[in-house]
């Protein structure tokens, strides 16, 4: 057959005939049980041209593990990583709604990893699992590894989902997750920038259609409200997973200090806050657990420059370690999902 080859010099591609069977890449099970590792066994394999010819191996490899590293492929720049991910789907996502700082990299659709001070963790959590919508894959691209730590762990859903006490596990299923959340406070996001706009009537219209209650109180203040799911099925394996961000809502997650005094002021003043869909408490040591199960299941590769990550968000969590020295992470989502096809599914 002729195809465009996954072998040549960047930007110098030629037509050529290419067996769709010839091994450019091998594939090792790494030690760390969610995770695959893929390299080019020739020179200059162009990662992208490889990924649209194996699109059906790289799904079986993520329903297995829930992720893909891969390394040595000479990955350069924000372009040339938009180039793979738009291999996989040409659909980027935007981050509306978002729920940490980040900023947009040169290139459309490609963003910043999490922008928190190089010495603090950004503990476990499935990308915009405290939302009705979600990106089903995730892609990460380190253009510059730290000088030390700085990984980005992973954590498999699955096994978190089997850790949890099955009676919580239950109850979360049953109740779902309601989050809080009060823009304008000056602790937080701002709401122009969690939902990437400056017009109150373009925040309204997402919120309806998310299904987010929501209030203005002046011209700077925002509080909303939302339920979601907490335990999902993934559609493809039925692994029944763990998917919400209460432990990292909750003002447990704080600082003792900062949660004492954020709890004995106004309700309003408190950026995050979340409780059973119902609206009753969630014990901090419901949540405790829930942190104790991450720390147990996560598993962590050093990112080497150039190297390109792909997760399925649904099956694998992430977060950082703190680290020392310049470091750049993208990172660019794929692929909508929503809990209105998690509901879709469940019914055929």
């Amino acid at each position: 057959m002729t195809t465009s080859s996954p072998l040549g010099a960047r930007g110098m591609r030629r037509r050529v005939a290419v067996s769709t069977r010839q091994e450019l890449v091998s594939v090792e099970a790494s030690e760390h049980s969610v995770l695959s590792i893929v390299r080019p066994t020739a020179p200059a394999v162009d990662l992208a041209a490889w990924i649209q010819m194996h699109r059906d191996r790289l799904e079986e490899l993520l329903c297995a593990r829930g992720a893909v590293l891969f390394r040595g492929f000479a990955i350069a720049g924000s372009a040339e990583f938009h180039e793979v991910v738009a291999a996989w789907s040409p659909q980027l996502l935007n981050y509306t709604y978002g729920s940490t700082p980040r900023s947009r990299a040169e290139t459309a659709g490609v963003y910043t990893s999490t922008e928190y001070p190089a010495d603090q963790t950004i503990p476990q959590h499935n990308e915009m699992a405290y939302a009705r919508m979600w990106p089903k894959h995730l892609w990460f691209y380190c253009e510059t590894a730290a000088a030390e730590g700085g990984a980005t762990p992973l954590a498999d859903s699955r096994r978190i989902a089997a850790r949890i006490d099955p009676a919580v596990v239950r109850s979360f299923a049953e109740r779902g997750v309601r989050y809080v959340r009060n823009y304008g406070t000056g602790f937080d996001l701002t709401w122009q920038q969690a939902f990437e706009t400056d017009s109150r009537e373009e925040v309204e219209a997402l919120c309806r259609t998310q299904g987010i209650e929501f209030t203005w109180h002046g011209t700077d203040r925002l509080r909303t409200s939302q339920v979601c799911q907490a335990v999902i099925e993934h559609p493809q394996t039925r692994a029944q997973l763990w998917f919400n961000q209460a432990h990292l809502f909750h003002t447990s997650a704080l600082a003792p200090e900062v949660c004492a005094e954020l709890l004995e002021g106004d309700p309003s003043d408190i950026p995050r806050q979340v409780y059973y869909g119902d609206g009753e408490p969630i014990a901090d040591s419901v949540l405790d657990e829930v942190r104790a199960a991450y720390i147990s299941e996560t598993v962590r590769e050093l990112w080497q420059s150039g190297d390109v990550l792909l997760i399925d968000n649904m099956l694998v969590s992430h977060g950082r370690d703190p680290y020392v020295g310049p470091r750049r992470v993208l990172v660019a989502m794929t692929d909508e999902h929503s809990d209105a096809q998690e509901r879709h599914d469940e019914c055929l």
